[in-house]
């Protein structure tokens, strides 16, 4: 496994300050009430994960990244969550999970969407329930993930950082930039990002290929209808 992009310890303990809980991980949580198994795929440094244990609920949090794990694992609750490394290889295909989350864009991270939403399906029994969210392409975000638009100075608990985004390849919904952090030794830490715009269609497809039978593309958290100019795709499929 790779840890890339999330294998520095110095910005891993900065990833919830720069990604706090919201209405985000406010629907997640709605859609697991009631439920008895959920699996968070891609979950990072176990945010959202460790916020969805419950009395007679079983949580597990799968993620590529070792140094984002170990940072989730120190957490307080994390006794209460299954922590297990790896990609949707290592997605155990018991069909007795009730609800799949995917939260903070994983599945745009993810080369083999179509692979992954079968080991996700596997894992679900009949009924349950995959849920995720997607940056919308129409609406090409990567045009502002510039130098100029995205530079910033800010103090840490690492120190004083500089940091600016700036894009270096496009093709075909693949979207590839790099994120630079300059620290005050002068270090500037790159970090590559591959990130995979889909569309509605191409999403829905994949994941009635996997064997999912009622799909719903809303245009944001609250179930605002899918539109041009949604900025996100929140997917919810049920097998």
């Amino acid at each position: 496994m790779t840890d890339d992009p999330y294998g520095d310890e110095q910005l891993v303990q900065l990833y919830d300050l720069d990604n706090p809980a919201g209405d985000d991980h406010a629907y997640y949580r709605a859609l697991a009430e009631g439920t008895t198994k959920v699996l968070d795929f891609g979950c990072g440094t176990g945010l959202l994960t460790r916020s969805l244990v419950a009395p007679g609920r079983e949580v597990i949090g799968i993620d590529p990244s070792a140094t984002m794990l170990g940072y989730a694992r120190k957490q307080p609750g994390a006794d209460a969550v299954t922590w297990i490394e790896g990609d949707h290889h290592a997605v155990e295909p018991a069909g007795d999970v009730d609800l799949v989350v995917s939260s903070g864009n994983t599945m745009m991270h993810v080369a083999e969407h179509a692979a992954s939403v079968v080991a996700l399906a596997a894992a679900l029994r009949p009924g349950g329930v995959l849920a995720f969210e997607s940056r919308n392409p129409a609406m090409r975000a990567w045009e502002q993930w510039t130098s100029e638009a995205t530079y910033g100075e800010r103090d840490t608990v690492a120190g004083h950082l500089k940091e600016w985004l700036e894009l270096i390849e496009i093709a075909d919904g693949r979207v590839v930039f790099d994120a630079h952090n300059v620290f005050e030794d002068g270090h500037d830490a790159v970090y590559r990002n591959v990130l995979y715009f889909r569309s509605a269609d191409e999403i829905t497809a994949d994941l009635r290929t996997a064997g999912f039978s009622d799909v719903v593309v809303d245009g944001g958290w609250n179930g605002e209808p899918l539109a041009a100019d949604s900025r996100l795709l929140v997917v919810r499929a049920t097998k």
